[in-house]
């Protein structure tokens, strides 16, 4: 948790890193733009989850770490002085499936171990280079470690597993019912553009508000660089649906 200055409550930005949901890659990336955040007064959670390579990691476990990070924002509300009526979630990569997933999860199935009845209200989601199609992400560029690790977090190949990948593929859980705002670099190799360009106009259809930010010749990791154009997008994004001057 960082916090800004000031007595507060303070809005909050929950933030999941991505790295493939691959053990091998962690929240410290997230250092910089937390900091940014704060500077901007606004508090930010940086969440921790169990991932591919971790004990109990992948299916179930990322998906239940996702959703209990997000639900303690209400255990530590009053010694930090948060506003839980003013929450963002925001993803990067993996991060961004995730973030869109939890979006999406009062439109799972009763029947779904994921569904739960105490889902955080939140203000929108701004998904960074997200993974927002698992289905055809998995297939889209075979050479990248990304792709590799789509059957380790479904515990198999999405075709043999459609009722997993109906569960946690936030296109397939639309409409969101919250503003989503997108920001995604032209040159990104790693997740191509395509992947949010198709989720905006799927999630149309359904009725959701969904913008995306298009930064010209920015790659993966511009969207969470500070000192980066693609940076002043997400933050002016993220204060909009917050209410923060």
């Amino acid at each position: 948790m960082r916090l800004p200055d000031g007595d507060g409550p303070h809005p909050v930005v929950v933030f999941v890193h991505g790295g493939c949901w691959l053990a091998d890659f962690d929240l410290t990336m997230a250092a910089n733009l937390s900091g940014e955040l704060a500077k901007a007064g606004i508090a930010s959670w940086t969440i921790e989850y169990r991932r591919i390579g971790n004990e109990g990691g992948a299916w179930p476990g990322t998906m239940h770490d996702m959703s209990a990070a997000v639900e303690h924002l209400r255990e530590i509300e009053k010694p930090y002085k948060l506003d839980l009526s003013r929450v963002v979630l925001m993803g990067h990569s993996a991060g961004g499936h995730l973030v869109l997933w939890y979006a999406a999860k009062s439109n799972l199935k009763k029947t779904s171990e994921f569904y739960s009845g105490s889902t955080l209200d939140i203000k929108g989601v701004v998904p960074l280079a997200a993974i927002s199609n698992i289905n055809t992400y998995r297939h889209e560029y075979d050479t990248q470690d990304c792709n590799t690790a789509v059957p380790g977090l479904l515990g198999g190949e999405p075709e043999a597993l459609p009722e997993r990948v109906s569960q946690i593929n936030p296109t397939q859980l639309l409409p969101l019912k919250v503003p989503v705002r997108m920001v995604h670099g032209s040159a990104d190799v790693l997740v191509p553009l395509r992947q949010s360009t198709a989720f905006m106009l799927e999630a149309r259809k359904t009725g959701d508000d969904v913008t995306l930010a298009v930064v010209d010749n920015a790659g993966h990791f511009d969207v969470i660089a500070p000192f980066s154009v693609a940076w002043r997008m997400v933050l002016r994004e993220t204060k909009a649906l917050l209410g923060v001057q």
